[in-house]
């Protein structure tokens, strides 16, 4: 076992970042600050060069003296597991906040480590149904895929998340929120509650008073806990994030405070393999389960360039675009929906897909043709009529519908507008899903 040295040589204090010179410890490793009062804090190194030691104090560096001592523990973070912590919520330093039993018997996991041997990887081909049919209809989500929700503040992209959380057909779900405001973390908690999943559920939740350093491991043990959920045990885990710009904005104050010259926008130059060292856990393991991520990235002034959602963008397998309370089918993309449609579900799905998006851009050019005073066909008003109805009954994130039901749905909207010979499909999937005679959708 490593030998806990006491280190004395603080070289120096910028904001909540200490410097010693120490040897013989790895980046990521654990260190408790002895302050001479006998106070002590928990620190994690970020960074080293030569034999300076650079380390983040989880609560902040206040009180903190150049006398203080600095104990290396030998290892990196660590987060409880085992089935004791679903139904149970932490903080980001890993310590329970819910007042439930002490779990100080369960073993620990490392977090943080690799992503997974690709050849322990599978082909996902596996629909994870939401009951949101602008999410399986049009942008389906696929088991171990990753994939964000791309928004700005005010929109409702949490009650969104929470929703896909207690709709999706998952065993475990995990949930990691970072500078979470009050409301929003009781908000989850008592959605959770209330739609009787919080018992298969664990929430890791750093809150906007919360030490910064803490919301930087949030993501980790997050992922930690569910890849151990989907390898050791088979299941099929959901991991909801928000708001993952938070998390990038949090790495920018470290580098910030580490004096580490910034990139695009102030952020690190490393951003990019940050968010991808997260994104990439997701994974449909061989022989066990799968880990499915799906995160919120909110962008400044709806800039899809802001260096978090841009990069976001590279990594992730398409996003859901959230806006005006709406999820825009144009946004929006899932690049793996391709692996399921028409092949683990129904036959006439990727055309009622198809046929629904081309009515809908045409329901668009239509509206613009209104608004600049153009005379408008026969056909324009067929467009415009589904236009509104394809807002109500799919656009609408309030809408849940199972995905046959969704797509039952979709014929009869397409048949309250358009006859059997304009909607351009092949005739036998006319014959045997467009309602005859018409009817009026509800």
């Amino acid at each position: 076992m490593k030998e806990l040295v006491k280190h004395t040589r603080i070289i120096d204090i910028v904001g909540d970042i200490i410097r010693v010179r120490a040897s013989a410890v790895a980046l990521g490793e654990l260190a408790v600050v002895e302050s001479p009062g006998g106070e002590t804090s928990l620190a994690r190194i970020n960074e080293l060069d030569g034999d300076v030691v650079s380390l983040q104090v989880f609560a902040g560096s206040k009180g903190i003296s150049t006398d203080a001592h600095v104990r290396f523990l030998g290892r990196p973070m660590q987060v409880t597991y085992s089935d004791n912590i679903l139904g149970r919520i932490f903080r980001g330093n890993g310590r329970s906040v819910d007042g439930g039993p002490a779990l100080d018997a369960d073993p620990m996991i490392d977090i943080g480590g690799p992503t997974v041997n690709p050849v322990m990887r599978i082909k996902p081909r596996k629909m994870i149904p939401t009951r949101i049919p602008m999410i399986d209809v049009f942008n389906t989500l696929v088991e171990s895929q990753k994939i964000p929700i791309f928004s700005v503040a005010g929109e409702p992209y949490n009650e969104l998340l929470a929703r896909i959380g207690f709709q999706a057909e998952a065993d475990v779900v995990v949930f990691g929120g970072m500078g979470l405001i009050y409301d929003d973390y009781h908000f989850f908690r008592e959605t959770f509650e209330s739609h009787g999943i919080f018992q298969r559920t664990v929430m890791f939740v750093n809150q906007a008073s919360d030490p910064i350093v803490e919301r930087l491991l949030v993501p980790d043990m997050a992922l930690a806990v569910a890849e151990k959920f989907a390898v050791d045990e088979g299941k099929r885990v959901l991991v909801l994030l928000t708001d993952m710009t938070a998390f990038a904005d949090a790495l920018k104050e470290v580098g910030i405070a580490m004096e580490q010259i910034p990139a695009n926008r102030g952020y690190t130059g490393d951003l990019y393999t940050q968010l991808a060292t997260r994104y990439e856990k997701a994974c449909d393991f061989k022989g066990a389960g799968s880990l499915t991520v799906l995160s919120v990235t909110t962008m400044q002034g709806n800039d899809i360039t802001h260096p978090v959602p841009d990069n976001t963008g590279y990594i992730t397998e398409g996003q859901f675009y959230l806006h005006d309370g709406m999820l825009d089918p144009f946004g929006s993309l899932s690049r793996l929906k391709q692996n399921v449609i028409g092949k683990t579900t129904r036959e006439d799905h990727g055309a009622v897909m198809n046929a629904m998006v081309r009515f809908y851009s045409q329901a668009r050019e239509s509206e613009q043709k209104k608004e600049m005073a153009f005379e408008l066909t026969e056909m324009n008003h067929k467009h415009l009529r589904f236009g509104e109805l394809f807002r109500e009954h799919f656009m609408n994130i309030d809408v849940d519908l199972p995905l046959n039901q969704a797509l039952d749905r979709g014929w009869e909207i397409m048949a309250a507008c358009y006859t059997p010979d304009e909607l351009l499909l092949k005739d036998a999937l006319v014959e045997k899903y467009y309602p005859h005679p018409a009817r009026e959708t509800a």
